[in-house]
């Protein structure tokens, strides 16, 4: 075949780039080129591999989020080098020393005053995979009593390695399912959910007290994102096991539990009602509670049986005040005597309100109006249960009444901005829980706007800003510094960036519309604000000494302040929660033609007034052509003569 007689093929024209959901907040797209602008400093890492397989991509990810958490344990820890108590990290391996060498039926017994057992059978049962595997490798580890305080170097390196090998297996692993399913359902490219998956890996409160100051949140918070995965893949009976997962390993997962169950409970009655999936849910949890507690309760019977010489182990005080006993020597009394223990140290109602100074609405109350004088009135416990129930009281109506998945991260961060601000016995490392499900939000289809990152940005800085007393006194001073100024800069926040707070695109002209994703002027100086104040804080209590009368001064303004900042997020979260439900769109519809019937009102008033006005001019005119014709005529005396004249002329 000739060349002549070869088909033509058409050349291919170059294709443009738009700005498409991948690219949705994370770039700008030069009009008429293929040049990609950041919009901030995340995406310039990241957008190179646009393209490129999960399967490459995201174990990078995960090596890189991984060396930081390593380096993170490399500085100190909770209690280290503090007798007699030795802190949280000694409290981790104690319960592994405990859980290897004492029966089931004495786990929530032993030696209470030294770092008794309260927390949940699942954290038993992992400190006893844990200390299985230490005394593997040297029984020293978790020798019984004599390990006491024990800090070697290769107990370090292996109980920071058990965080990191916990936090992987469940965390991040339902954290990378979790993006999948999320980003899926909110249209959202794979560029952008890789961000959102760093930026969650990399958040640093959750870095910083798991890794620093030692403990295991994210094995609870993976089981979490587990459950809510679950729900997005649409199995509510898995959802349900995992919470239950969730609840065993640490009591703190109840900050969701009124917007799982809410929610649960709104898929069984709308858009029907569906009497079979609320009987599988309600008969898969006590299934999953059941087998939760199996371990501990098969244990105790069986040291019963074969006849195992416990000691005398009372009441809790709870039954002893009273006047109820337990024959822990029966199988009945064996197993009450073992739950009732266990409730008694999950949950810990013989402490006051608060331990310490802790960013939440009791602390801040206490310092201007004693809590003493309120117990004259109503226990305080009540008091607590009446706040908490009403502040998770509006998420809990709108799931139910909406039950949408979507609307679950800003209920879970709604409930559990409630739970911290108002319930009993608060910690300041509670504040990881309602912060999660809010930096969750980074991978829905705002997240990565101007205005979300915004409000996740602050409440993430504002969290890890009142946990730095606790920080400091565990020597993670430096950690902290460098993980925060880094995340911030990594997704453009102050004091690195304002672009979430301004667009040179956009004109500060007044009365100028706001966009999509614009913040209002009293978010920026809230923000602005805030930023300084935290600031200014870390300047005073650095080089200004309190008052000798008031030596926790910067603590209690941190406290007092934080209080504030999150009462403003847990207000956003909430007031986005029912914005997202759609329950309010009539009402605004209604609003809007309201606005537009007033506008079109005024428009024909303008209108009528504008033509009155020219026919007023016109009239005007009109009379002053009279007038001119007036000047131009005689006198009163020429009027008179001229009558005589019979119209004689001037």
């Amino acid at each position: 075949m000739s060349a002549a007689s070869t088909p033509h093929k058409p050349r291919k024209k170059k294709r443009q780039l738009v700005r498409s959901n991948t690219l949705t907040d994370i770039a700008k797209v030069q009009p008429g080129s293929d040049r990609i602008d950041p919009e901030f400093n995340l995406v310039s890492f990241l957008l190179p591999a646009r393209g490129k397989s999960q399967w490459i991509s995201v174990p990078l990810i995960l090596i890189f989020t991984g060396l930081f958490r390593w380096c993170v344990g490399i500085w100190g820890y909770s209690g280290q080098g503090i007798p007699p108590m030795h802190g949280d990290f000694e409290a981790q391996r104690h319960w592994m020393e405990i859980t290897q060498h004492t029966p089931p039926s004495m786990w929530y017994f032993y030696d209470l005053p030294y770092w008794g057992l309260d927390y949940p059978p699942l954290t038993a049962y992992h400190s006893w995979i844990c200390g299985k595997i230490g005394t593997l490798i040297n029984p020293e580890w978790f020798a019984l009593y004599s390990s006491r305080g024990y800090e070697s170097q290769s107990l370090k390196v292996y109980m920071r390695a058990t965080v990191i090998v916990s936090e992987y297996l469940v965390y991040v692993a339902a954290l990378i399912i979790f993006i999948r399913h999320y980003s899926r359902s909110q249209g959202l490219g794979t560029t952008a959910s890789n961000i959102a998956l760093v930026a969650i890996l990399m958040q640093p409160a959750t870095m910083l007290i798991d890794h620093g100051h030692f403990q295991y949140n994210t094995v609870m918070l993976g089981f979490v994102i587990a459950s809510l995965s679950s729900i997005y893949a649409g199995r509510p009976l898995w959802s349900c096991i995992y919470f239950v997962a969730a609840l065993g390993f640490k009591q703190m997962a109840l900050y969701y539990a009124p917007a799982v169950f809410a929610y649960l409970l709104g898929s069984c009655l709308s858009p029907r009602l569906r009497i079979g999936r609320l009987l599988a849910i309600a008969i898969i949890t006590i299934v999953a509670f059941a087998a939760l507690l199996a371990p501990l309760l098969a244990g105790t019977l069986y040291d019963l049986y074969r006849g195992f010489d416990l000691p005398y182990r009372p009441p809790p005080p709870f039954l002893a005040q009273r006047r109820i006993t337990l024959d822990g020597k029966t199988p009945v009394g064996a197993i009450l005597l073992q739950l009732s223990q266990m409730v008694h140290r999950i949950f810990p109602f013989a402490r006051g309100v608060f331990e310490d100074k802790v960013a939440n609405f009791w602390c801040a109350l206490n310092t201007v109006f004693k809590l003493q004088k309120i117990e004259t009135l109503i226990a305080l416990p009540r008091l607590s249960a009446y706040m908490t129930f009403m502040s998770i009281l509006p998420g809990m109506v709108i799931l139910l009444g909406c039950p949408k998945p979507q609307l679950l991260p800003y209920a879970f961060a709604s409930s559990a901005f409630g739970f911290f601000l108002f319930s009993f016995q608060v910690h300041e490392k509670s504040i990881l829980l309602p912060v999660l499900p809010m930096t969750l939000l980074l991978g829905s289809s705002k997240g990565l706007s101007k205005e979300y990152r915004a409000w996740i940005g602050f409440a993430n800085a504002l969290a890890v800003w009142t946990m730095f007393p606790l920080l400091r006194r565990d020597g993670l001073a430096i950690p902290y510094t460098v993980l925060t100024a880094l995340w911030t800069w990594l997704l453009g926040l102050p004091i690195f960036s304002v672009s979430c707070y301004y667009d040179p695109d956009l004109p500060n002209v007044p009365g100028r519309p706001l966009a999509p994703d614009e913040l209002r002027t009293p978010t920026k100086i809230f923000h602005w604000w805030s930023y300084i104040l935290m600031l200014f804080w870390h300047l005073l209590s650095a080089f200004a000494k309190p008052p000798d009368n008031k030596p926790d001064l910067w603590i209690v303004v941190n406290a007092c302040f934080g209080c504030l900042g999150f009462g403003i997020c847990y207000l956003w979260c909430t007031w986005k929660l029912i914005l997202e439900s759609g329950l309010l769109d009539d009402y605004f519809e209604y609003i809007e033609r309201r606005v537009d019937a007033a506008l079109n009102e005024a428009d024909k008033r303008v209108t009528k007034y504008l033509g009155e006005e020219e026919t007023i001019t016109e009239e005007k005119e009109d009379g002053s052509a009279d007038s001119a014709s007036v000047v131009a005529t005689p006198s009163s005396g020429e009027k008179h003569s001229k009558k005589k004249g019979k119209g004689r002329k001037r």
